[in-house]
């Protein structure tokens, strides 16, 4: 069967020739007749890749490989890399049972992110052309783990499926379709380093927890003895049942989402750390930091881990905004020589941007921050050197001082 051939910008030769696996359709010609889904042939002067196309998406073409079309045994190996290279999560102690067992471009294959949960994989795409590979990734998944028990689809609205969502962040669920064996159950548990989690697989952000998260809850727990916390944007309290289990004096959850105090208490519960150190207001994070500075509250810990601020390419300057007033107002709660934890998972901040904007807010605040801790992305989020989109993650330790 001939595959469709169609050319790019050839001022996109340097990039597509270092591993970039996006071609956006600004920079394609043809391809008017082709149905999402297709495996094309990209040529750009005498350099050719191949893809699949996707009709709708700001992303034409999602490359895959320099050699051939793609086929099942292709498939099945970049499944099987991304399987071996998680070897050490798997086999931690304390037990961790669940990560990203495929990151999309990291792993080579664009488009589609595989989270395990326990015995049970989910597969996420950001878009529709990724469904030509999803059932040769199921099979493939089914290969690698004799005790997998079931491969879902997490399926989303199809006007999402716009492209610009960067690589870490997903919309919230929409169902959860089988593609062999069983479906997760709804009381689904998994451990993260011997932290019980209940995962919402259907209804929950995400494919039920925000995973990349996993090294920097550690981190927070290694820092919170003693300390009075407040942990902003807590969802299910993941941060919060490290800050318990790292002897925190208090720790108070807040977040805006309906039913997630009796979740984040759920895990209080699964987990015997003390409830009567712990409390969850159900309230918007910038509301309640405003009011909290206004009555002079103040904590030893503040932790931001807001949503994206930006969806779309364009948005940053809008981010950036958000983001420094989020941290001036984090930084005016927190006591002289406590620290902030703030991260960002939007795709358009990059991490130079961040620490500038981190710097603003301490204006902002009259204050001076210290950086103790700056890192991105686990093990499990891997990210191609010719591709800085992947690395959407940052998260920062800051000490708050008084200005000199």
């Amino acid at each position: 069967m001939n595959t469709p051939e169609i050319t790019v910008d050839s001022s996109l030769r340097a990039r597509l020739q270092q591993g970039h696996p996006w071609v956006y359709r600004n920079h394609v010609s043809g391809g008017e007749q082709l149905r999402s889904g297709q495996w094309v042939r990209v040529r750009c002067g005498g350099w050719v890749a191949y893809g699949l196309w996707d009709a709708r998406s700001a992303i034409a073409v999602r490359l895959f490989s320099r050699q051939a079309v793609p086929d099942a045994d292709w498939i099945s190996e970049r499944v099987w890399e991304a399987w071996e290279a998680r070897a050490a999560i798997r086999n931690g102690v304390p037990a961790t049972s669940a990560y990203r067992w495929i990151y999309g471009e990291g792993d080579g294959l664009p488009g589609l992110v595989v989270d395990r949960y326990g015995d049970y994989a989910v597969i996420h795409t950001y878009a529709e052309s990724l469904q030509t590979i999803v059932a040769s990734v199921a099979a493939a998944l089914r290969g690698c783990d004799p005790e997998l028990r079931g491969v879902s689809l997490h399926q989303r609205p199809q006007d999402d499926e716009d492209g610009e969502v960067e690589p870490g962040l997903q919309p919230p669920a929409s169902g959860l379709r089988p593609l062999w064996g069983e479906l997760p159950p709804d009381d689904l548990v998994i451990q993260e380093y011997g932290i019980y989690f209940r995962a919402d697989l259907r209804h929950g952000q995400k494919t039920g927890l925000f995973l990349d998260q996993r090294e920097n809850r550690r981190a927070v727990e290694s820092l919170a003895g003693g300390l009075s916390v407040l942990n902003c944007f807590a969802y299910t309290g993941g941060f919060s049942l490290y800050a318990l289990r790292g002897g925190a004096a208090e720790v108070t959850s807040v977040d805006i989402g309906r039913s997630l105090a009796e979740v984040a208490a759920d895990n209080i519960a699964l987990n015997r750390l003390p409830a009567g150190r712990h409390r969850f207001i159900t309230e918007d994070c910038f509301s309640l930091l405003d009011g909290y500075v206004k009555a002079g509250r103040r904590f030893q810990m503040v932790i931001l881990d807001p949503p994206s601020f930006a969806r779309a390419k364009g948005s940053a300057y809008t981010a950036l905004r958000a983001y420094m007033r989020l941290n001036a107002l984090a930084m005016r709660c927190v006591e002289p020589g406590g620290m902030l934890v703030s991260s960002s998972c939007t795709s358009q901040v990059g991490s130079e941007a961040f620490r500038t904007m981190l710097s603003d807010a301490a204006t902002a605040a009259q204050r001076r921050a210290q950086i103790v801790y700056d890192v991105g992305q686990p093990v499990d989020h891997p990210v191609p050197v010719s591709f800085p989109e992947g690395r959407y993650l940052k998260f920062i330790v800051a000490r708050v001082l008084p200005v000199l």
